[in-house]
């Protein structure tokens, strides 16, 4: 876990990344996004949506364990994040990484 947060710390910091669930389900749509990482406490069906449209659109999607609160502090941003997707890794390992788990 701890590997995985600094991963997703450091594409954010580095790479180019989309933030919430609309910026996440339009990254897949235009088939942009290399990753996608929810939170695993999400509002209603959001979860299960972008899990699903990522599936279809075959880029691989990971689950935070943890709430939009700490997803968001973990980004480095004072607000809550439901979901990301990665468009760029920057520095970031994490799709490196992505295969050794």
């Amino acid at each position: 876990m701890a590997d995985l947060t600094n991963d997703i710390r450091l594409a954010v910091d580095s790479g180019k990344v989309a933030l919430g669930n609309r910026e996440v389900v339009k990254a897949i749509r235009d088939n942009t996004a290399r990753l996608v990482i929810a939170a695993s406490k999400n509002k209603g069906m959001a979860l299960q949506d972008v899990q699903h449209l990522s599936k279809v659109s075959t880029i691989p999607s990971l689950v935070f364990q943890g709430n939009p609160v700490e997803l968001g502090a973990v980004c480095g941003k004072p607000y809550s994040i439901s979901m990301l997707a990665i468009i760029e890794p920057g520095d970031s390992k994490i799709l490196e990484n992505l295969g050794n788990q």
